[in-house]
This record gives structure tokens, C-alpha cells and sequence, in this order.
């Protein structure tokens, strides 16, 4: 990094995130507006195929991804309330910075970055595109305002500072001894299933060999293993995954498949001992 335009810090890389999907020309858009803005960017696709409008699991993908990353700014765009009253923000995190929605999408990233400094509106018309969709802010906002943050234009100069962002709420969890019970976090491209549960839960429920894992109307039995290959094919195993998320997968298969999990559909997984 050096210092940039407006008294700003330049960055080289900027990571993006979204719910766009692959089938139609969003992200090439805005990978587009970044190029024309600020040629020199570089971009690390993080993932477009974030369940549709699932802030939540957004939220995840990206402060699960950024401490992996080289200092950055950080573009993410998982927005179901573009065009309302929701504030477009640019978030200063110790390790870099996060531009996107203000639902929800950001601050647990920024938390992985060391903390929020400041955050500010993005209001300027400058840094933006001269026409604005009223649909699709990724590209006539947030893409543009990415590309100058990364060649130097300092937070600030985007509009006024603001004092709270929104957060999401803390998922449910109940955990006893015997017992976890959690919404589903997050479904990755193998189809495990990870818990909005921490070790801490984990601890709490003392859970060991034998479980029973249910969702809706699925019962499917399973052991507690630190891997998949501590259960047979096909079998189900109970672990904590790389980001120590309790998860339910299937050595080979797919546990979503297995417990009737549709894509983005949101979902209460219960472990009990046997």
C-alpha cells in the first residue's frame, strides 16, 4: 500500500462478495466499473453464489474469508433492500476497508479486521456513477466507490461520519447437556451444514459417540468425529469445521441433501446424545 489521491491509503487488491450468481452479466458489470475507475485494481472474487438476499450468510462468507486475504478493500453486496432508505457505507476496519449495505453485511467482517474505526455515508456524487439505478447499486455505487477507496480516496471524503451501523441479531442456540440446537449458518458448495453455535456452545452440550441429527422432519443418526473420514461412506459425522463452526456433514455425500435442506432456505438443526 501507499498513499493515494485525497490524502487516502492506495490499495492493491479489492475482494468482492456477492448474491449476483454467475448466469447473467452483474458481476462482469462491476468488475467493469472497477477497471474503468481504477485500472490498476486488482480483484479476488470471494463468492457471487451467496444464497439469494441471505445477509446473514454474506455475512459469514466474508468475515470468515477476509483474515485470509492481503489488506484490501472489501466489496460485498447482499442487498434485498436496494433503492429503499438503507444507507450505502464505506466501513474503516484497523485492517482495511468494507464498502456495501448498511443491513447487517459488514461489521462482522470488520470485526475479523480488528474493529471498526469510523464509518461514513456514501453520499458523495463524485464517487459514483453520473446515472443511478434505483436496482442495481453494486454497479452505479458501490463498485465505483471501491475503486477510488483503492486509489486513495480517504473515508471521509465520501459523506458525513455516522455513530451506529446495523447489526444483525444474535442467532438462537440452545445448548444443555445432551443437547444443541441452532440455526443453520451457513451450506457450502460439499453440503455440509454449519450451526450459528460456538465452541462454547459446543462445550456446554457435551456431546460425544452417538447423536441423532434432526431438521423438520428428518432424523438421521451420526457420530461426533474431528474429521470425515472418522465414519464410514455415506455415514453422518458431527464436527467442528475450519472456522470452528459445529457442523453436520456427510463423509462423501451431502448432508443438506441428506436432511432436505434447499438452497438459502433458512433452518434449525437439533443434536442430541443418544
Amino acid at each position: 500500500m501507499n498513499e493515494g489521491d485525497n490524502d487516502g491509503v492506495r490499495y492493491q487488491w479489492i475482494s468482492f462478495t456477492t448474491d449476483y450468481g454467475l448466469a447473467d452479466g452483474f458481476v462482469a458489470a462491476c468488475h467493469g466499473v472497477i477497471a474503468t475507475t481504477f485500472p490498476k485494481a486488482r480483484i479476488i472474487d470471494v463468492t457471487h453464489k451467496v444464497a439469494p438476499q441471505h445477509v446473514r450468510r454474506g455475512a459469514v462468507a466474508i468475515a470468515q474469508t477476509v483474515p485470509y486475504l492481503p489488506e484490501s478493500v472489501h466489496l460485498a453486496v447482499v442487498d434485498p433492500g436496494v433503492g429503499t432508505t438503507r444507507r450505502g457505507i464505506v466501513v474503516e476496519a484497523l485492517d482495511g476497508l468494507l464498502v456495501g449495505p448498511d443491513n447487517g453485511l459488514l461489521p462482522p467482517a470488520a470485526d475479523a479486521l480488528g474493529g471498526i474505526r469510523a464509518a461514513y455515508e456514501l453520499v458523495e456524487p463524485a464517487y459514483r456513477l453520473a446515472t443511478t439505478s434505483a436496482t442495481f447499486h453494486g454497479r452505479d455505487v458501490f463498485a465505483p466507490a471501491a475503486a477510488h477507496l483503492a486509489r486513495g480516496v480517504a473515508p471521509a471524503e465520501f459523506g458525513p461520519e455516522l455513530a451506529e451501523l446495523v447489526r444483525l441479531p444474535d442467532p438462537e442456540v440452545v445448548a444443555r447437556p445432551g443437547r444443541l440446537r441452532a440455526e443453520v449458518l451457513t451450506v457450502d458448495g460439499f453440503g455440509n451444514v454449519a450451526l450459528a453455535a460456538t465452541q462454547e456452545h459446543l462445550t456446554r452440550a457435551e456431546l460425544s459417540g452417538t447423536v441423532h441429527v434432526q431438521c423438520g422432519g428428518v432424523t438421521m443418526v451420526g457420530r461426533v468425529g474431528r474429521t470425515f473420514g472418522d465414519v464410514a461412506d455415506g455415514a453422518l459425522v458431527f464436527y467442528s469445521d475450519s472456522s470452528a463452526c459445529p457442523t453436520v456433514a456427510v463423509n462423501g455425500g451431502s448432508a443438506a441433501e441428506a436432511l432436505g435442506l434447499r438452497h438459502g432456505e433458512s433452518a434449525t438443526v437439533e443434536i442430541t446424545a443418544s
